[in-house]
């Protein structure tokens, strides 16, 4: 025993020497027990796993044919389909998800009726959160004008918050579509022309609403959409064909999709196109081949609305069954808007079309996702049978505020001669244009949820800000169009715009009048929110004839001239930037938009927001987008004449570039790179210095682009790959780094392999995508 006592007593103390030589030990201990730790938390990780696929198992097991057919079913009540008829269905396990309801007292009683179906299987409820719920923010395009992460993460934030409180489970959002192409009615909808900018946004959207875990009372999962290619319909006609090489699509127009899968989304809805002559429903290799098999996602796949049966119409199914075969078999699970599923899935599986275990799949995905919702354990969270629609609708004070800030960054500053804005508030103002005080075009498109009473518009938001209401007079000024037809269009949407039946000179008259009488002018000119929404294709990007009429009369004035632009997609504006004196692009600003336009012409913010798509100097351009490729006659190539890429009766350029936006302050940049040269493993830090020169306090958006300049393919003149904002005040300086590591050379080469290849890179830094500001390094082959 005494022996025992000693050997413990000479290894305490030689225990204690050991460690002071050598004081690692103890992080040596620290990391063994970290490693134990970590695998506690893979057990306990599997365990749960375990957990769940034994549940589900035995929910499957359980299940009959019809019902899991019903729970690939996403069925909104309306029509014939009345909510008697819902509510029969669902009692009988034959729905499996509801979209397009927000009043919760229903969505309670929908539930209440889930749960007396056999297997007691709670549904989740979807809708369309594109950007806000009950507190309307910009429209996307507006919140990529932003180039600003943490405007980007609270519009998703407070979207989130707000429809989970209504009880909602799942959104059909962030829309990652690229589009290049302004005659697409969904414009709006999307973050514009480029995959990176597109995929920080989408990335940001799926992290702030699905939360750190679907368990959350607040997790709105996101169903990223339109998988694929949506944006890139040919000649931006909505519902259109796309066509499109395989290189172009991995390197462009699939990375925002990707982006948004790797950052955790749960869903995926499917877009309603051809892509290269297949469906995108029915396409096997888009939906099974690259989404599961590349991707590895593991998630729910959602048809569009009524894209099952469009596949007749499309001419790869031969009837509705067939139909039916082929969305199952291309990858599809959940079928939004239903009509077939559940009257042919289970006769496919009897004929062999398809296999019980391909059913199985499809609502094991589903269930998994109902499960990690936690609506097995709490299928009425957020529910309150008693909520009553005045509440719903509640003043959200908070909410607001926060839309406001993020809808005063959305505003782009496009032209500003003479330095007229910002106002002083003891000017005459005259305030005109069909716009200017309407309270349901603010709010945008998909804004269904949002209260059109609750809006600021310009006017209201002038008035407010100036105070003394006698200093602000209004008049309508024109129609929004001449063409009733026009008008029979946007009334199909609920919409009823405002049509002024007085003579249109009448009209104009009254609006010269008051302008005379004032300092300046603000004509809030554009289109109407319907003008910009699904279904909404334009080919004339131009301002309507009368307002084009009622801006050559307020310019004949002589008085100062503000044009405000209320649009959902990039017009064409040449005339119109010539006459105007400031130009500011409003976009749809949401609730709080009249306020955040007064903030920013008074000076109470200074505006900051950058271009999310370049803005065609005419449509003839389109495709116009800044990341082109070169070609071997690229325009102004010295001694050639007119043999090069141009037109002869247009410039090459947009009106607008990408990535521009002014300021009411000046900024110098100069930029170094940390070396010239790079291998595999290294990185190049790049130092910018910023300087504010001007006399107000400012915030700019430094931009990184990036040229390969020689590869086995040719490769755009120049990509974005990284932005910062900096607030500066006046005189001052400041600095902005960003780090280029080799994945972000990356490309797909002529093998389809992604790949960097040693050789010349430039590295642009500026304030927008002209900047012709460069320096060079080399990749090394090592």
């Amino acid at each position: 025993m005494i022996k025992k006592l000693a050997l413990f007593l000479f290894f305490l103390v030689f225990s204690g020497y050991l460690f002071a030589q050598n004081p690692n030990i103890k992080i040596k201990k620290e990391k063994e027990v970290q490693n134990v730790n970590d695998i506690k938390d893979v057990k306990d990780a599997k365990n749960v796993k375990d957990e769940k696929q034994a549940f589900i198992d035995n929910l499957l097991s359980k299940m009959t044919l019809q019902e899991k057919a019903g729970q690939l079913r996403l069925i909104s009540v309306g029509g014939d389909l009345t909510l008697d008829k819902v509510l029969d269905q669902i009692e009988a396990g034959e729905i499996g998800g509801i979209f397009n309801t927000v009043v919760e007292p229903d969505l309670f009683q929908m539930q209440e009726r889930a749960l007396k179906s056999p297997n007691k299987i709670p549904l989740f409820f979807g809708f369309d959160i594109i950007h806000g719920h009950r507190t309307v923010f910009p429209i996307n395009l507006g919140i990529a004008s932003t180039w600003d992460r943490g405007a980007i993460a609270k519009a998703a934030e407070v979207s989130a918050n707000e429809a989970t409180s209504d009880g909602l489970n799942i959104t059909w959002a962030p829309m990652v579509d690229i589009t290049r192409d302004p005659r697409w009615g969904r414009v709006s909808e999307g973050f514009g022309e480029d995959p990176y900018l597109t995929s920080e946004a989408g990335r940001i959207f799926v992290q702030k609403m699905q939360k750190q875990s679907l368990a959350d009372k607040k997790s709105l999962v996101t169903a990223v959409k339109h998988f694929a290619l949506y944006g890139a319909v040919e000649g931006g006609r909505e519902y259109n064909s796309t066509d499109m090489s395989e290189r172009k699509m991995f390197q462009e127009y699939l990375v925002p999709y990707k982006a948004a899968i790797d950052s955790g989304s749960r869903a995926v809805m499917v877009s309603l196109v051809s892509v290269n002559g297949i469906p995108a429903t029915a396409n096997h290799w888009l939906l099974t081949e690259v989404l599961r098999n590349q991707w590895h996602f593991d998630g729910v796949v959602v048809s569009d609305h009524g894209a099952i049966r469009e596949l007749i119409n499309h001419g790869v199914a031969s009837d509705p069954k067939d139909a039916v075969r082929v969305a199952i078999k291309a990858g599809i699970d959940m079928s939004m808007n239903d009509e077939y599923f559940l009257q042919f899935l289970p006769e496919l599986v009897k004929e062999g079309a398809i296999t019980e275990d391909e059913v199985n799949q499809a609502c094991r995905r589903i269930l998994e996702l109902k499960y990690d919702m936690g609506l097995f354990s709490d299928p009425n969270r957020n529910l309150d049978p008693k909520l009553d629609i005045d509440t719903m609708f509640a003043d959200n004070r908070l909410h607001r505020e926060e839309a406001r800030d993020v809808a005063r960054r959305s505003i782009v500053l496009l032209k500003n001669e003479n330095g007229i804005l910002p106002l002083a508030k003891n000017k005459k103002i005259a305030v005109i244009g069909p716009l200017a005080d309407s309270k349901r075009d603010i709010l945008g498109s998909w804004s269904g949820a949002g209260r059109a009473n609750l809006a600021v518009t310009p006017l209201e938001g002038i008035k407010s800000a100036v105070k003394n209401s006698k200093l602000v007079n209004y008049a309508f000024g024109a129609n929004l169009s001449d063409d009733a037809n026009l008008y029979r269009f946007l009334n199909l949407y609920g919409e009823t715009a405002k049509f002024d039946n007085r003579p249109a000179d009448k009209m104009i008259a009254e609006a010269v009048k008051i302008a005379k009488k004032s300092d300046v002018v603000i004509a809030f000119v554009g289109e109407a929110e319907g003008m910009a929404h699904e279904s909404s294709s334009r080919t004339d990007l131009s301002l309507p004839a009368s307002q084009k009429r009622l801006l050559k009369a307020l310019k004949a004035t002589g008085k100062p001239l503000v044009i405000a632009l209320m649009n959902g997609r990039p017009l064409t504006l040449s005339e119109e930037y010539a006459q105007a004196d400031a130009m500011l692009e409003t976009w749809f600003l949401g609730t709080e938009g009249g306020n955040a336009i007064a903030d920013v012409l008074f000076g109470q913010y200074n505006p900051s927001g950058k271009l999310p798509m370049s803005f065609p100097d005419n449509v003839g351009q389109i495709p116009v987008y800044y990341s082109h490729l070169n070609t071997g006659r690229p325009h102004g190539t010295e001694n050639m004449g007119k043999y090069t890429t141009s037109y002869f009766d247009s410039p090459n350029e947009p009106l607008f570039p990408f990535g521009f936006g002014l300021s009411y302050t000046d900024f110098a940049m100069d930029f170094s790179l940390s070396s010239t040269e790079m291998n595999k493993e290294g990185e190049i830090v790049v130092t910018v210095n910023v300087e504010n020169i001007g006399n107000k306090e400012g915030m700019q958006t430094v931009q990184l682009y990036l040229q390969d300049v020689t590869a086995s393919v040719s490769r755009p003149v120049k990509e974005l790959i990284g932005f910062e904002n900096i607030t500066l005040k006046p005189q001052s300086k400041g600095q902005v780094k960003f780090v280029i590591n080799y994945d972000m050379l990356k490309f797909w080469n002529d093998k389809m392999q992604y790949v960097a290849e040693p050789g010349k890179f430039n590295v642009f830094i500026g304030s927008d995508s002209t900047t012709q500001d460069k320096q060079m390094f080399t990749l090394l082959d090592k």
